[in-house]
C-alpha cells in the first residue's frame, strides 16, 4: 500500500517517493493537440490544478530533459511520441497563490517577488553572450526591487507588466525556442483586491501584465492558467482574443481536476476501505463538471485514505472567507435560499460563468455564480433563458455533498 502524502504538490516528489498518485497524465495529450495558445481553467480550491500544473512543468521543461523516469507506467509513457516530447521546451512556471495583500503597493511588491524568483530559476541566462546588457539589467532592477526593505521604494508598471514578456524573449534567444507560460492561481490577488477594496487599480496592472505576457508575446509557445473564477473578460481579459476559457460547466477536461468515481473506488478497494464507498459517496461525491457527473473532491478523499474516518476536511481547509462575508452580509433573500439548500431543495437562478466581483454586493446573481464556480453549488440542470446576454441561463442548482450542507449549517 502507498503512502498518502496530504498537500504534496510536487510531481516530481511524489513519483520519486512513490507515493499514492492518480494518473491524470492524459491530460498533456489533451490539452497538447487542442493546439489552444492560451487556456484558462477554473476549478473549485484543493483540486489538483497546482499538482497538475506542476506535472505539467515535469514534462515539457527542459530543466526534466532525460527524466522520463517519472512518467513512466503511467498514460503519457505509453505514447511514443510523447515520450520524445517530454523536456524539450523552456518553460516559465509562476504561482500567484501567495499574492495576498491588503493593499496594491504590497501586491505589487509580491507581483515582484514571484517574478524575481522566477528569474532566478533561469539565472545562467546572465553568462550568455547571446543576450544584451539591457536585457541583462532587467535582472538587476527586480533583484535590488524585491530585497530593498525600504517602504518608498519604487519601480515602474512597465517595467512588472513586462518582466515575463522579457524573459521570454531571453529564453527564446538563449534555447532558440518558443516558451510554454503556467500560471497557477491567477486570481488569488484578484478575490483580495475585491475584499481589500482596491480593485480597479489591480484590474488596470493585470490587464497590463496579461496583454504583455499572453498577447502581444511572439515569444510564447502556449500558455495555461488555472484559478477558482472566471473573471470578467471586460475587466482583466478584454485584450485577449487568443484565450481558451474552461470553466466547470464546459465540456473539456473534465475529468483532469478531481477524482472520478471508479478512481476513487480503486483507492478505498486498495487502502482495504471498500466498504466505505456508500458513505464516502455521500459525503464527497457531488461535483459536476461539463456533463460529467460524480467527481469527486480530492483533498477530502485523500485525507479519508489517511485517516480512515469522515470529516470536514474541505469544507474546513480554509476559511472561506468571501463566501462566509457574502452570506453573512447577504439580503434576505440570498438567506432565505440558502436555508432552501439547507433544508435539500434545489433553488433556480440565472448564472453568468463570468464573475463580476464589482457587482458581488448588490447582483444577488452574482453570488450563485461565484458559489458554482467555487464548488459549494452543482447543477443539477440548466435551461436557457431569453435575455440579452448569450450566457445567461437558469440552473437548477443544489448543494453539492454533504460536507458541504454542514459547512453551511455552521455558517448561517
Amino acid at each position: 500500500m502507498k503512502r498518502v502524502a496530504i498537500g504534496k504538490q510536487s510531481f516530481e516528489d511524489i513519483r520519486k517517493k512513490d507515493c499514492f498518485y492518480v494518473d491524470k497524465t492524459a491530460f498533456i495529450k489533451e490539452w497538447w493537440e487542442m493546439e489552444d495558445d492560451v487556456t484558462l481553467i477554473t476549478r473549485p480550491r484543493r483540486f489538483g490544478k497546482t499538482l497538475n500544473m506542476d506535472m505539467l512543468n515535469c514534462f515539457f521543461s527542459n530543466k526534466y530533459k532525460d527524466r522520463g523516469d517519472l512518467f513512466e507506467g503511467l498514460d503519457i509513457w505509453k505514447e511514443e511520441d510523447y515520450r520524445r516530447l517530454q523536456g524539450t521546451y523552456p518553460v516559465i512556471f509562476l504561482s500567484f497563490a501567495d499574492i495576498k495583500a491588503n493593499n496594491f503597493k504590497d501586491t505589487k511588491n509580491d507581483f515582484v517577488s514571484v517574478i524575481n524568483d522566477v528569474y532566478k530559476q533561469h539565472s545562467y541566462l546572465l553568462k550568455s553572450d547571446k543576450l544584451t546588457e539591457a536585457e541583462k539589467t532587467i535582472y538587476g532592477q527586480l533583484d535590488t526591487y524585491a530585497n530593498n526593505a525600504d517602504v518608498n521604494k519604487e519601480i515602474s508598471n512597465e517595467i512588472v507588466c513586462r518582466a515575463i514578456k522579457s524573459l521570454a524573449e531571453m529564453l527564446y534567444k538563449y534555447y532558440g525556442k518558443k516558451v510554454i507560460i503556467l500560471l497557477d492561481e491567477y486570481d488569488t490577488p484578484m478575490q483580495e483586491a475585491y475584499v481589500n477594496g482596491y480593485w480597479e487599480e489591480l484590474v488596470t496592472f493585470t490587464r497590463s501584465f496579461f496583454n504583455s505576457t499572453f498577447k502581444t508575446n511572439p515569444y510564447l509557445e502556449r500558455a495555461i492558467m488555472t484559478g477558482i473564477t472566471r473573471v470578467s473578460k471586460e475587466s482583466i481579459f478584454s485584450d485577449l482574443n487568443n484565450l481558451e476559457v474552461v470553466t466547470t460547466l464546459s465540456l473539456k477536461y473534465t475529468t483532469v481536476f478531481g477524482f472520478t468515481e471508479q478512481e476513487v473506488f480503486d483507492a478505498l478497494d486498495e487502502f482495504a476501505l471498500s466498504e466505505q464507498k456508500g458513505e464516502v459517496k455521500a459525503w464527497y461525491d457531488g461535483f459536476v463538471f461539463g456533463e460529467q457527473k460524480d467527481i469527486y473532491n480530492p483533498w477530502s478523499i485523500i485525507n479519508y485514505l489517511d485517516k480512515k474516518k469522515i470529516a470536514l476536511y474541505w469544507a474546513e481547509s480554509s476559511s472561506n472567507g468571501l463566501i462566509n462575508n457574502l452570506v453573512q452580509k447577504g439580503s434576505p433573500y440570498i438567506k432565505k435560499m440558502l436555508e432552501t439548500l439547507i433544508s435539500g431543495e434545489n433553488i433556480k437562478v440565472p448564472i453568468d460563468e463570468q464573475i463580476v466581483f464589482s457587482e458581488l454586493d448588490y447582483s444577488e446573481d452574482a453570488v450563485w455564480s461565484l458559489m458554482l464556480a467555487s464548488g459549494y453549488l452543482k447543477v443539477i440542470s440548466a435551461e436557457e433563458l431569453n435575455m440579452i446576454r448569450e450566457s445567461d441561463n437558469e440552473y437548477e442548482l443544489a448543494l453539492t455533498n454533504r460536507e458541504i450542507l454542514f459547512m453551511f449549517r455552521k455558517m448561517i
